[in-house]
C-alpha cells in the first residue's frame, strides 16, 4: 500500500491524454459581410467549475488508480479543487477520502490517522511486486497452519522495522521506486519504522490462502507484511485480495460505489435530489481535534489573520492545535499558545456544502 504526501496527490495519469483530435477539413469559407477585423467568439463546452467544499469517500472499485478516482469524483461535481488521503492501489478496493475545495486543507489530518485493511495471502508464491500483478521470484511447496501464523503474529505487532516493496512510490535519487524496477534496476530501499497497532488471522479457507486484518499507521505497505510473513514462515506469499475499511475518521458506513455516486449526480442533474448529500462536512477529518467556538467579533479578527487573545474564566486549559466555530460553523485551525489563539489556516466555505442532513449523522 502507497502512501502519498499532501501534496502529491495528483500523480500522473496512466494513459491519460488531454490533448484534442485533430480535425483535417476544407478551410472555411469567410464571410463577405463581417468586418475583417471582427473575431468570432469562441464557443465554450466546458462546464463551469464551481466552489465545492467537503468530504467524498468512494468505495474504490479494482483496476481504478487513485488519480483516476479524483479525477472522476472533481468531474461529477465540477469542484474546482480535489485531492485524495493517501493513494490506494489499482489492484485493491475500498475507501479512498477524496477531498473538495476547503476540505483539502485538512487532507494531513486524515493521513496521519489509522488505516484497517482486510487483504488475503496467497501462499508459496513470492513476486516482485507483492502482489498478484509481479513476477515470480520464490517459490515454495510449503504451506503454513493457523498455528504457526498465529504465533507469528506478534512478532509483526506493535513498532516494527519494515523494508518498503521495491515497486514503491518512494524516491531513490529524485526517481520514484517502482520506476527504476520496472526498467529492470534492482532497487535497494533501507528499512524504517511502522506501527502496527492489531495485526489477526481472520480465516484460513484453503491451504493455500489466508486472511487477514489489520490496522496500522502511516506509511506501513500492508504487501510488505505479506511479504516478510512468507519469508519467515519458509512458505513465500504475496498479497492477491486487498481492501481498506478505515482511513482516519472514515470507515466503511462513510463510503459510496462509484455507481451510487454516478447516479446521485445524474438525480441531482434532473432536480430530483442534491450533491450535497454525497458530501461530509469538511471537519469530519478533525474528528481528533478539540474544537473551540469564539464570538463574531473574534471570528472577524481571526478571519482577518490576526491573533485573538484568551482570557476570562471562559478561556481553554489546553494548549495546541483547535479548530475554531462560530456559530456552528467552521472558521479556522489555530494554535493556542501564551494566552492567544492564533490563525494558521482560515476556511472560506462559500458555495456547496455537506447537506444539514449528513452533518448530524456525525454528531
Amino acid at each position: 500500500m502507497i502512501e502519498t504526501s499532501a501534496n502529491s496527490v495528483i500523480e500522473p495519469g496512466i494513459g491519460d491524454s488531454d490533448a484534442p483530435e485533430k480535425n483535417i477539413s476544407p478551410a472555411p469559407q469567410r464571410d463577405e459581410n463581417r468586418p475583417r477585423s471582427g473575431k468570432q467568439p469562441r464557443q465554450n463546452n466546458r462546464r463551469d467549475k464551481r466552489d465545492v467544499h467537503g468530504w467524498v469517500v468512494l468505495d474504490k472499485p479494482i483496476g481504478m488508480t487513485s488519480t483516476q478516482a479524483v479525477a472522476v469524483v472533481k468531474r461529477l461535481f465540477q469542484a474546482k479543487r480535489a485531492g485524495h488521503a493517501g493513494t490506494l492501489d489499482p489492484l485493491a478496493s475500498g475507501g479512498l477520502p477524496i477531498a473538495l475545495g476547503e476540505a483539502t486543507k485538512t487532507v494531513p489530518f486524515v493521513m496521519d490517522g489509522r488505516k484497517r485493511y482486510r487483504f488475503t495471502v496467497a501462499w508459496g508464491e513470492e513476486r516482485d511486486t507483492d502482489d498478484t500483478e509481479g513476477r515470480v521470484t520464490q517459490t515454495s511447496d510449503l504451506r503454513p497452519s493457523a498455528a504457526a501464523i498465529q504465533d507469528l503474529l506478534p512478532q509483526f505487532t506493535g513498532l516494527i522495522e519494515q523494508i518498503p516493496p521495491q515497486y514503491s512510490a518512494i524516491k531513490v535519487q529524485g526517481e520514484r521506486a517502482y520506476d527504476l524496477a520496472r526498467d529492470g534496476e534492482t532497487v535497494e530501499l533501507k528499512s524504517r519504522p511502522v506501527e502496527i497497532h492489531h495485526l489477526t488471522l481472520v480465516e484460513q479457507p484453503d491451504s493455500a490462502h489466508s486472511v487477514f486484518e489489520a490496522e496500522c499507521g502511516k506509511g506501513t505497505y500492508v504487501r510488505a507484511l505479506a511479504r516478510d510473513i512468507g519469508r519467515i514462515l519458509g512458505c513465500y506469499g504475496h498479497i492477491c485480495a486487498l481492501r481498506r475499511t478505515l482511513v482516519g475518521p472514515f470507515g466503511e458506513t462513510d463510503m459510496i460505489p462509484l455507481e451510487q455516486l454516478e447516479a446521485l449526480c445524474d438525480r441531482a442533474a434532473s432536480g430530483e435530489g442534491s450533491l450535497a448529500d454525497a458530501l461530509l462536512p469538511v471537519e469530519t477529518a478533525l474528528d481528533d481535534i478539540p474544537a473551540l467556538a469564539v464570538t463574531r467579533a473574534d471570528a472577524a479578527r481571526l478571519h482577518r489573520g490576526q491573533a485573538v487573545l484568551l482570557r476570562g474564566r471562559d478561556a481553554p486549559n489546553c494548549s495546541g492545535t483547535v479548530y475554531v466555530t462560530v456559530a456552528g460553523r467552521l472558521l479556522a485551525l489555530a494554535e493556542i499558545g501564551n494566552g492567544e489563539l492564533i490563525p494558521k489556516r482560515v476556511f472560506n466555505l462559500t458555495g456547496l456544502t455537506a447537506s444539514p442532513a449528513r452533518s448530524n449523522e456525525r454528531v
